[in-house]
């Protein structure tokens, strides 16, 4: 059994692949070929927003959307320490300070009730993360952002291809950003992500900064980098997003069986919640127990693959430790907590009925 089985897809998908690649090798341009543009415009149109710019991955795409706000040395940014190190890890490359504040015990999503007490004068950006593939309460979080004129970054490196209230993840806020790591619920081969936005100059910058700050060849008027998303990532993407409606649902399909088939053989073991009027694409199906070692070791002795998604929040990771900024003397129980007792179990769009109740079983036996 995979943990996550890209083997099966390219099985599904390898004529497809083959033609993007095939088309891509004859005509030859591997940086920002057609393929590029072409990407942009179908993920825009999928996501329902103008503007989709792809990079050359879901780190730099956090980075440049920071950029493009003018984020830099000295400003805030609140965030939830409960993710993946990137997300802090791109606020305090910049200079910035990352502020942390405690996740919802439901969702593991940034709790919005405590983002406003943690806004100061020094606040320049809300960056809430969409965790195991379901949106954070977006309408909540942009209205604490307008009323304090503050931009929100949507950290959908998870949740690409999810809805929040019928809107697509990504068109959810100021500036979207996502990432095609392989193992996302959209991946290519290699790295890859992409910005997605309404706003006409913030695209305009973000499309400077990813071409070393040019505004046209050899005319440089911002500080960029080298950010561009390989023709031939483009390409693989092209090919697997004609199918990934049909894994979406298929994901949807598969969490709610795990979800029940857990709930009656394993009542002990907490499934993700997922609010009324959201769907989530489970990048991860992760759920909790206080039995978590022993059955992590109980699926290792049966050779199901699992992981632990995350075991050390970002406030307690020795980088941010010395970070007199982050204010980080805290508690943030929620974190904690959650952290202690999170694990993954396999999750693709190609397991079976039957994979699932393995699974099952074998978390039922730990639990004996």
């Amino acid at each position: 059994m995979q943990f996550v089985d890209l083997k099966t897809q390219y099985a599904n998908l390898k004529t497809p692949i083959h033609e993007r690649i095939n088309a891509v090798l004859e005509h030859g341009h591997y940086i920002m070929g057609p393929e590029v543009g072409e990407l942009e415009q179908r993920l825009a149109e999928f996501v329902g927003v103008r503007h989709c710019v792809s990079v050359s991955s879901g780190t730099d795409a956090l980075l440049m959307a920071m950029m493009a706000l003018g984020i830099g040395h000295g400003d805030e940014v609140i965030t939830t320490p409960f993710t993946f190190i990137a997300t802090g890890e791109m606020i305090a490359l910049l200079g910035a300070v990352p502020i942390f504040v405690d996740i919802d015990i439901r969702t593991c999503n940034i709790n919005h009730t405590l983002i406003e007490s943690a806004i100061t004068a020094n606040t320049k950006a809300i960056l809430p993360v969409n965790l195991y593939g379901q949106c954070a309460a977006f309408d909540e979080i942009n209205a604490i952002g307008k009323m304090h004129n503050v931009p929100i970054i949507e950290d959908a490196a998870q949740s690409f291809g999810a809805t929040y209230r019928g809107r697509m993840s990504c068109s959810l806020s100021t500036i979207g950003c996502t990432s095609f790591y392989p193992s996302k619920p959209l991946g290519c081969y290699g790295d890859g992500g992409a910005c997605f936005t309404d706003n006409d100059d913030l695209a305009a910058c973000v499309r400077e900064i990813r071409d070393h700050g040019q505004q046209r060849r050899y005319h440089h008027t911002a500080i960029g980098l080298n950010g561009r998303l390989d023709t031939l990532q483009a390409a693989i993407l092209l090919a697997k997003l004609d199918a990934f409606p049909e894994e979406v649902a298929a994901r949807a399909r598969i969490g709610e069986c795990y979800s029940d088939r857990i709930s009656s053989k394993c009542p002990s073991l907490q499934v993700p919640y997922i609010e009324q009027d959201n769907t989530s694409v489970f990048a991860q199906y992760t759920v909790q127990s206080e039995a978590r070692e022993r059955l992590l070791k109980k699926l290792k002795e049966n050779n199901v693959p699992s992981a632990v998604h995350y075991p050390m929040p970002l406030h307690r990771q020795p980088v941010f430790a010395e970070l007199e900024m982050n204010r980080v003397g805290r508690m943030l129980p929620v974190s904690e907590a959650v952290a202690e007792h999170v694990f993954s179990l396999p999750m693709h769009p190609y397991l079976t009925v039957e994979d699932i109740e393995h699974v099952v079983e074998i978390l039922a036996q730990g639990l004996q």
